[in-house]
């Protein structure tokens, strides 16, 4: 294969510049978005060429300079963080987005960002306001708090409620519930970070009452405790309640903060699933200040949710970590939508997408899967399609030992591997995000809704993605 010959083939960049492929994609994603798709596609071809030892191959390669043109430009033009059918079966996933929120809440979300808000302004008495107003009063009616607000994160939660109630003397926490969270951030690092000095107590498995009594000195400013929402220690175990160190904390005159990780505010166990302290329950049983995740449990947006006693929350309103860590408009909006729905369980169950797979009944997950299945089959899809019961999760660090009874949609290809299809699905134009089990696609219906059902019989029938020949890109 003459090489020099195939290099003067490839078209000059002024030459593609001024076809009508090229020229209409100059329209559709600017001129420098397209510049830098035939510069990089010029390049990448004449590596082609100095590679290939087939002339039919580096023919077909420079015949489809300008489709691979196209392709490049219109993913360079698409956002990068976009919408994925989630059909792992883990309802918070994490790297998923955690909670989806519903549609008619992001309709009023949508409405506050499309224009200017009352986001800091009192309509009522024409001055300006406070963010937190927008869901504080309905925080304390649904928890029975004094007072309520949010920051990014319950992480950030953590680190305002101690560096407000802890900085420069110690607090008293139990070893055994200084856990590690997602992306290797540890609790305790995240605590120290406030200025408090934490003075572990207890064992991993075991602490006492004793251990805290005993830790308390002069120096201490506040008990705090940690459920471990996102692991279970069994066995020989012991943990002291809330209600027990309340009655410690109330002797010894010191606050007790409760960092109650996923945040419920439903009673999970009348549904079937494990028994779950509720953020309200906390509050009854004495804790003075409650943090908690929004997109866990909650099923809202990502937020550090922080109620308790009027005195401590008024003292970290006026700290100036408060300024750094503060929501945004989206998620002041989000927040207050979504706890309309918890004045009602009814509602709350119904309308917030996170609760409503997670109660929602094995025998309407089942006929999803069936008619996924039929609606597969009546494709003629190349694959292999069967139905088999499964197992989803809670996920996001709660309810870690639940399993949810599931039915799965299993798919094998008849002309790729799976491992082909599985990266395929990811590069679809709404990508499709399933799990793989003995050599299979795992579609879990759990987590996947009736429109989810259609873009995937869309998709999986309509884009070639089954042919061998099936390029990423290709239909986007």
């Amino acid at each position: 294969m003459e090489k020099n010959i195939w290099y003067r083939r490839i078209p000059k960049v002024d030459v593609l510049l001024e076809s009508k492929e090229i020229a209409r994609l100059i329209e559709e994603c600017s001129y420098d978005v397209v510049l830098e798709a035939v510069r990089k596609e010029l390049e990448a071809l004449r590596t082609f060429i100095g590679e290939c030892q087939s002339e039919k191959e580096a023919n077909e390669r420079v015949e489809a300079l300008k489709e691979r043109i196209v392709r490049r430009a219109k993913r360079a033009s698409r956002p990068n963080m976009r919408p994925v059918i989630n059909a792992t079966g883990t309802i918070l996933h994490t790297n998923l987005g955690r909670a989806p929120i519903g549609e008619q809440h992001i309709r009023h979300i949508g409405k506050i960002a499309l224009g200017y808000s009352n986001l800091e302004y009192n309509l009522e008495e024409g001055k300006r306001g406070e963010r937190y107003a927008h869901f504080e009063e309905l925080l304390c009616k649904i928890t029975g708090a004094e007072a309520a607000m949010a920051v990014n994160n319950n992480a950030a939660a953590v680190l305002l409620v101690l560096n407000t109630m802890g900085k420069g003397g110690e607090v008293v926490v139990s070893r055994g519930e200084l856990v590690e969270i997602g992306g290797k951030f540890r609790v305790p690092d995240v605590m120290e970070q406030s200025g408090a000095t934490l003075v572990e107590v207890g064992t991993t498995n075991k602490t006492h009452l004793a251990d805290y009594e005993e830790a308390v000195t002069e120096e201490t400013k506040a008990l705090l405790k940690v459920h471990t929402s996102n692991y279970r220690i069994v066995g020989f175990t012991e943990s002291v309640s809330v209600m027990e160190l309340a009655k410690i904390a109330k002797e010894k005159e010191l606050p007790l903060i409760e960092d109650i990780g996923s945040g419920v505010l439903v009673d999970l166990s009348k549904y079937g699933l494990s028994y779950e302290p509720t953020v309200q329950e906390s509050i009854k049983a004495g804790a003075d200040i409650v943090c908690f995740s929004g997109d866990k449990l909650l099923g809202g947006p990502q937020a550090g949710i922080i109620v308790g006693r009027k005195k401590y929350i008024d003292m970290m309103k006026k700290n100036q970590l408060t300024r750094a860590l503060r929501i945004d408009k989206f998620t002041a909006s989000a927040l207050e939508i979504l706890l309309m729905e918890y004045l009602s369980e009814e509602r709350a169950l119904k309308n917030i997408p996170a609760l409503r797979m997670i109660t929602e009944s094995f025998g309407d997950v089942e006929k999803r899967a069936k008619k996924l299945r039929n609606m597969l089959v009546r494709r003629n899809i190349k694959a292999d399609v069967r139905l088999d019961k499964c197992e989803s999760q809670v996920g996001g660090g709660s309810l870690p030992l639940e399993r949810l009874d599931s039915m799965a949609v299993c798919m094998r290809p008849k002309n790729i591997t799976t491992a082909q299809l599985e990266e395929r699905m990811r590069h679809l134009p709404v990508p499709i995000i399933p799990r793989t089990v003995n050599d299979e696609i795992v579609l879990d219906m759990r987590t996947i809704a009736k429109e989810g059902m259609d873009e995937i019989v869309r998709e999986l029938s309509g884009t070639g993605i089954l042919e061998k020949n099936w390029e990423p890109g290709e239909y986007v």
